[in-house]
């Protein structure tokens, strides 16, 4: 009777989530404290908390009866093609986190001896979780974001001009991030010359289209950017995907390159962009697309220097 209790709220708790889910993004179209908060603490939380009325629970119980819905959720994303697995991976930190808290809190519940009704208290929830819904709303992307890279390169301030405006085909990276399907750049071309010319930044995705708004030969050039690629090919073992997430909720916006003449033959090159990403929170996944940014910076910038300099150099970024 234990394990079946069991696995009934486990079934409860899937349902519920599936559906708040499907009700988040497919509808509302948000990926937001719904999805990545709230969602994670339920199935923490949902599964110890209905069992408990019908069967005494140990923390360790609740924590395994969580982690164990976790992983069945998991699994639905992938063989329904809901996700793929570098997203998953990514939200992993937040979302064992928080099912670790909705495990505590439903085994301190237990512990108190509410007199409520299991049907009266999930009703209470639920109810509760329909509010934290309007959160979503709350929490708009506002604000530009940017991620600044600099690296030091060892040839005239002319000659890193003339890579930065357009660079040949990069080779291809042995960095682990862009393995797993990450977009990464490849070369840049320009139609025109000075502000109004239109560069293209190349991707495995596609292209950066980017308008140059600024054109100060050989120290400024910055631009706009009017139409970009996906930012990954997110991987499923079992289907090819594409989550809603791919379309518009990482947005760039702008983009510069700095140029610093230190000395003659010394230059400080400093790239940088400027984004929005319309995920929640906001506080969380910005440590992963600065963290994509900057190894972004780091590839073209480095492939600039190798050029400029005419030689095989060593990546030497300052993040």
């Amino acid at each position: 009777m234990k394990k079946h209790i069991k696995l009934i709220s486990a079934l409860i708790t899937l349902v519920i989530i599936f559906l708040m889910g499907v009700l988040s993004i497919q509808i509302f179209g948000e990926y937001g404290w719904t999805v990545f908060i709230l969602i994670p603490f339920l199935i923490g939380f949902l599964p110890p908390f209905i069992s408990g009325y019908y069967t005494d629970l140990s923390l360790k119980d609740c924590f395994g009866l969580g982690f164990s819905t976790l992983a069945a959720a998991v699994v639905c994303l992938l063989v329904f093609a809901m996700e793929g697995m570098i997203c998953i991976i990514m939200a992993s930190p937040i979302l064992i986190a928080l099912e670790a808290l909705g495990a505590y809190v439903a085994y301190r519940v237990h512990r108190s001896k509410s007199p409520v009704t299991p049907i009266d208290s999930t009703m209470l929830l639920l109810l509760s979780a329909a509010g934290f819904m309007g959160f979503d709303y709350a929490n708009e992307a506002t604000t530009l974001i940017p991620v600044k890279t600099q690296i030091t390169v060892h040839a005239p301030i002319e000659k890193v001009w003339e890579n930065v405006v357009t660079f040949h085909k990069i080779d291809e990276p042995e960095d682990w991030i862009f393995k797993t399907g990450i977009s990464y750049p490849t070369d840049a071309t320009i139609e025109g010359e000075g502000v109004g010319a239109v560069r293209y930044c190349n991707f495995t995705t596609g292209s950066f289209v980017e308008p140059i708004t600024t054109w100060e030969a050989p120290t400024l050039l910055q631009f706009d950017v009017v139409e970009q690629p996906i930012p990954m090919n997110e991987w499923n073992p079992f289907w090819e995907i594409h989550p809603p997430h791919l379309d518009g909720y990482f947005q760039s916006y702008k983009g510069q390159f700095a140029l610093k003449a230190i000395n003659e033959n010394t230059t400080q090159l400093e790239g940088t962009t400027y984004y929005k990403i319309d995920i929640q929170p906001e506080w969380y996944w910005k440590n992963w697309s600065n963290f994509i940014i900057h190894r972004i910076h780091q590839r073209v910038l480095s492939h600039i220097k190798q050029e400029a300099e005419g030689k095989e150099s060593v990546e030497q970024v300052v993040q």
